[in-house]
């Protein structure tokens, strides 16, 4: 995890809308824990993994999202080309993961 700041000369955009979204994600991993005890299915089980991942990556998505619209766009409109140019770094580095 990176202790960077982003967005330093703004203030750094909140993520606690995605609070419920990471609730019922937690909800969904208790309950293939408790499919898993009860002895259920493959097939279910690997059912709502799949949802998980999915519930995961849209997370992520709107995450970056709104990484995009704040503090990248606040490094272009900053004029400060050392600061584009760590964001733009950061993107590609965040696409090579993604991958």
């Amino acid at each position: 995890m990176s202790d960077k700041s982003c967005c330093q000369d703004i203030q750094h955009p909140s993520h606690k809308i995605e609070l419920p979204n990471l609730n019922r994600i937690s909800g969904q991993i208790e309950g293939i824990k408790k499919m898993i005890e009860d002895g259920r299915y493959c097939p279910d089980i690997l059912t709502q993994i799949r949802a998980i991942r999915s519930a995961i990556k849209n997370l992520e998505l709107r995450i970056l999202d709104t990484h995009l619209s704040s503090c990248v766009t606040q490094a272009c409109l900053s004029h400060d080309q050392n600061e584009q140019r760590e964001k733009i770094d950061e993107i590609r580095e965040l696409i090579k993961r993604f991958e």
